[in-house]
């Protein structure tokens, strides 16, 4: 059964959160330079698809990080391909310094995420937060996909963030706060939205390939990721302090 048919089920107020949506990216625009961040996942998609539809001048980047699973990659070459069509919204994508990773898997090991919360945020550091800050220098704005029915860390995030304002003088807006799995779903199928093919093997939030697995049915929303961890632990540092790139020290 494909993610579309098993999930796909709008709100009774779905044209409204799609309106809040809209106004939300392009006002988003209106900060520039902005740009949205992409982990290829189905939220992520619908928003550049909304960004492409709507003509908005807003950049893309994917923060490639060395371990993604094959499939992630394959969608990457797809969105490649997409945003050349769409010069308003280019598509950069992020590597980690290789020197770094290297150096990193030489003395932790390649399962050095397995072995504590320090090392696995460690290793977030070096593929994703530090990309990351190379990927946000100058820009006044970004765009996530964050909604507030993905996890219990995420249940009050506000359709435009000012907590990281103080510290980079930047906004950040997450127009999909509101939508649920079924509204990001029924986008999806109506629009016709190309997605990451794990989304039909059970994977609703997809990350790296070795800390990425698929739920059963009833499982929270990311109980893949990061699964051998606590719950209150599973964030990356991208989301969980935005005063701050640099990703939290795990004291739980």
């Amino acid at each position: 059964m494909s993610a579309v048919s098993l999930h796909a089920r709008a709100s009774a107020d779905f044209d409204t959160k799609l309106a809040e949506t809209i106004a939300n990216l392009q006002q988003a625009a209106q900060h520039a330079p902005v740009t949205q961040a992409s982990s290829l996942g189905a939220e992520d998609m619908v928003i550049t698809h909304l960004i492409n539809a709507h003509t908005l001048p807003i950049s893309i980047f994917v923060l490639e990080t060395g371990a993604l699973h094959a499939e992630t990659l394959a969608v990457l070459e797809q969105l490649k391909a997409q945003q050349a069509a769409h010069p308003q919204a280019p598509l950069t994508v992020f590597h980690p310094v290789q020197a770094s990773v290297v150096q990193f898997v030489d003395r932790e090991g390649k399962d050095a995420m397995y072995k504590s919360i320090d090392l696995r945020k460690a290793c977030c550091g070096i593929r994703k937060m530090e990309p990351l800050s190379r990927a946000l220098a100058g820009r006044a704005a970004w765009v996530t996909g964050l909604r507030r029915e993905q996890s219990g860390a995420r249940a009050e995030v506000p359709l435009i963030d000012h907590a990281d304002v103080a510290a980079h003088d930047r906004l950040k807006f997450n127009p999909l706060a509101n939508w649920t799995w079924g509204d990001v779903w029924h986008y999806i199928a109506v629009n016709h939205v190309a997605y990451n093919p794990l989304h039909d093997q059970f994977f609703p939030s997809i990350g790296c390939a070795p800390c990425t697995r698929a739920i059963s049915l009833g499982e929270d929303f990311r109980a893949g990721r990061w699964w051998w961890e606590d719950e209150a632990a599973k964030e990356c540092g991208l989301h969980v302090s935005e005063s701050s790139l640099i990703p939290e020290r795990s004291t739980q």
